[in-house]
């Protein structure tokens, strides 16, 4: 059975609206004027320059945890991969040198782009060779080639390092311009004499492009 809820009764100035009216804009310019004179009691980060802390258990950008000998934790079982609901990771393994050791990553791609951050990779992987402490939160690049880290960066890089390395961008023709044909048989594939071409960028050994996930 409905309830019926009694509407408050409202006086004739909170009918019309124009002392209500008066009387925010007087909390809105308390605030503002406490806020000027007390500047450092105000609630607001001044980002950038001032930074929020993070929470403990926060999840920033990846890396790899490595050994006495330098060598990367990582012995390519797969277990982050798998576990991955984005399919972020792509991991090819190689045999190790170490007798101890069966397997070890010869490649280790992570799609910033594509990770949605969960944790599940760390949780998963059984040698604590990956981690999500860094404190980098924030990822800013101008292509998607900027947000493709590998083994390597994952090891050591910190900072704006993973844009270090990446091969130069050419001109992008301006739209409805035709553009010129492709200077290698590699880069033929798609290509028709006469039509304006969009080449689909996706790094090396990628097996499922980003609209099919």
């Amino acid at each position: 059975m409905a309830l019926k809820v009694q509407s408050p009764k409202l006086s004739f100035w909170e009918r019309i609206y124009v002392a209500e009216v008066f009387r925010g804009l007087g909390v809105t310019l308390k605030h503002l004027a406490k806020n000027t004179v007390q500047q450092d009691a105000m609630p607001t980060y001044q980002y950038p320059e001032e930074k929020k802390p993070l929470a403990v258990r926060h999840r920033s950008r990846h890396r790899l945890t490595v050994r006495e000998n330098g060598a990367p934790k990582c012995v390519a079982c797969m277990c982050c991969e798998t576990a991955c609901p984005a399919h972020c990771i792509h991991i090819v393994a190689e045999e190790s040198d170490e007798v101890w050791i069966e397997k070890r990553a010869k490649i280790f791609e992570i799609d910033l782009l594509r990770c949605v951050f969960c944790g599940y990779c760390v949780e998963a992987c059984p040698e604590d060779a990956i981690r999500m402490d860094t404190d980098e939160v924030v990822l800013v690049g101008e292509r998607r080639e900027d947000f493709i880290v590998d083994r390597e960066f994952l090891m050591r890089g910190q900072g704006e390092e993973w844009k270090q390395g990446r091969p130069a961008e050419g001109p992008s023709p301006r739209q409805g311009e035709i553009e010129a044909p492709p200077a290698t048989p590699s880069d033929d594939e798609g290509w028709e004499a006469g039509a304006p071409r969009t080449p689909i960028k996706i790094p090396a050994g990628w097996r499922t492009p980003s609209k099919e996930v």
